[in-house]
C-alpha cells in the first residue's frame, strides 16, 4: 500500500518519519521566499534584457517555410491577409497572425455511389443511396463515379466554402443525376459513358466556379454503370442478344463488301469484252465492205481475169493444208515431178508452194486451161510409175 493512499502509513518515504501537513505560516514563508528570489532576478536592468530576449524569441517564431507545390495563407486575427508561394517567409507571430499551408498540386478525389479501400483502391461496395438514379426512359441504373480535382485558389478553398469536400460530393451527385436523367438507359450502359462523364465534368466545374470554391476538376471517371442487381440476369441476356445481332450484321456487311466488288468487276469486264467484240465486228465488216468495193472496181475493168484470180484464191484457201494434190492437165504428155514427201510435210507447215516443182513440156504441147470439171485428183499415195504417166 502506498504511503499516501487512504489507510496507509503517514510516514515520509524519504525520511521515514511521520509526515505532518504544512501549517499556514509555513506556506506564507515559502511564498515570500519565492517573491524575493524573483525580485533579485529582475532587479535593475535584468528585466529589460529578459524582455528583449523574449521579444526576439517571439519574433523568430514568425519565420515559416512554404514547400514546393503548396501555398501559405496568412491571416491576421482570423482575417485573410495574403497568399505566399514556396520559399522562406516571415509573418507576425501568433496570436497576431497565423499561416495555413495548402497543397495545390496534390490530386484529390471523391467517390459517389461507392467506397473504395486498400492501396489499389479496390471496390469495397456500393452506396445505393448515392448510386441508384432514374433515367429518361424511367429505368433505374446503378452508377458509380470518381472525381479527381486540385485546388486552384487556396484563399477561395479555405474561406468561401465551409466544407469543400462535402460540397463537391453533393454538387457531383446533383450534376450526375441531372445528366443521367436526360439520357436513356441503353445510352448510359453502352456507348454513352465517355460523353456522360464529359458532360458531368463541365456542369460540375461550372457550379463550383459559381460558388468560388477554388477547385479545378481534372477528370470524371464513370467507374461502373449497370442495372440494379434484381434485373441483371435479364439485362445480360438482352446485351448478349444485341451483341449477336451486331455480329450478324457485321458478317453480312463483310459478305456484301466481298461480293459486290466482284460482281461489279465481272460486269465491267464483260462490258469491256462486249465493246471490244463490237468494235472488232464493225471494223471487220467495214474492211470487208471496203475490200469488196475495191474488188468490184477491178472486176468491172477485167471480169475474166478477176474471175480466174478469185477462183484460184478460193481454191488455195480451201485446199491449203490438205494432203490431196490436184493436177489440172488437158494433155497426157505433161511431165510433172511430185515430191510427195515434201508435199506432205510442206502442207502441214503451210509451205506447199515451195515444195512443188513442175517441168514444163514443149511450147507446142501447151493448151488453154482446162475447166474445173475436167480436173482429175491424184493422191499422195500414187505409185512412181503412175506419176510418170505409164
Amino acid at each position: 500500500m502506498s504511503w499516501n493512499e487512504p489507510g496507509g502509513s503517514n510516514k515520509d518515504p524519504w525520511s521515514g518519519q511521520d509526515r505532518q501537513p504544512p501549517s499556514s505560516s509555513e506556506v506564507d514563508e515559502a511564498i515570500r521566499s519565492l517573491q524575493e528570489k524573483f525580485g533579485n532576478l529582475f532587479g535593475g536592468g535584468g528585466f529589460g534584457l529578459l524582455a528583449v530576449v523574449g521579444l526576439g524569441v517571439w519574433a523568430l517564431t514568425g519565420i515559416y517555410i512554404v514547400d514546393e507545390g503548396t501555398r501559405g495563407v496568412v491571416t491576421r486575427f482570423g482575417k485573410y491577409q495574403e497568399t505566399t508561394d514556396s520559399g522562406l517567409h516571415w509573418h507576425y507571430p501568433s496570436p497576431i497572425e497565423n499561416v495555413e499551408t495548402v497543397n495545390v498540386e496534390n490530386q484529390r478525389f471523391v467517390e459517389v455511389g461507392y467506397r473504395s479501400s486498400g492501396i489499389r483502391q479496390q471496390s469495397a461496395g456500393a452506396v445505393p443511396k448515392e448510386a441508384l438514379m432514374l433515367t429518361q426512359d424511367e429505368n433505374i441504373v446503378d452508377v458509380r463515379l470518381a472525381v479527381q480535382y486540385q485546388i486552384k485558389d487556396a484563399k477561395e478553398f479555405l474561406f468561401n466554402v465551409r466544407d469543400p469536400e462535402a460540397t463537391l460530393k453533393q454538387v457531383t451527385e446533383s450534376a450526375e443525376r441531372g445528366v443521367i436523367g436526360k439520357s436513356d438507359m441503353d445510352f448510359v450502359l453502352t456507348k454513352g459513358r465517355s460523353e456522360i462523364a464529359e458532360e458531368i465534368k463541365a456542369e460540375l466545374q461550372q457550379v463550383l466556379d459559381g460558388y468560388k470554391a477554388g477547385i479545378r476538376i481534372t477528370s470524371v471517371n464513370l467507374q461502373d454503370a449497370q442495372p440494379p442487381e434484381e434485373v441483371q440476369g435479364a439485362f445480360e441476356d438482352a446485351i448478349k442478344a444485341r451483341e449477336d445481332e451486331q455480329r450478324l450484321i457485321n458478317e453480312a456487311e463483310t459478305y456484301r463488301n466481298d461480293v459486290i466488288p466482284k460482281a461489279k468487276g465481272t460486269a465491267s469486264r464483260q462490258g469491256a469484252e462486249a465493246e471490244a467484240y463490237k468494235q472488232k465486228v464493225i471494223a471487220r465488216a467495214n474492211g470487208d465492205a471496203s475490200r469488196f468495193s475495191k474488188v468490184l472496181a477491178e472486176y468491172e475493168k477485167a471480169p475474166e481475169v478477176m474471175r480466174k484470180r478469185l477462183y484460184l484464191d478460193a481454191m488455195q484457201s480451201v485446199m491449203h493444208g490438205s494432203h490431196t494434190v490436184l493436177v489440172d492437165s488437158k494433155a497426157g504428155n505433161n511431165l510433172v515431178y511430185l515430191p510427195l514427201d515434201k508435199l506432205t510435210s510442206g502442207a502441214a507447215a503451210g509451205d506447199s508452194d515451195e515444195s512443188v516443182k513442175t517441168v514444163e513440156p514443149p511450147a507446142s504441147t501447151l493448151s488453154s486451161p482446162i475447166p474445173v470439171s475436167e480436173s482429175k485428183p491424184l493422191r499422195s499415195s500414187v505409185r512412181g510409175r503412175e506419176a510418170r504417166g505409164q
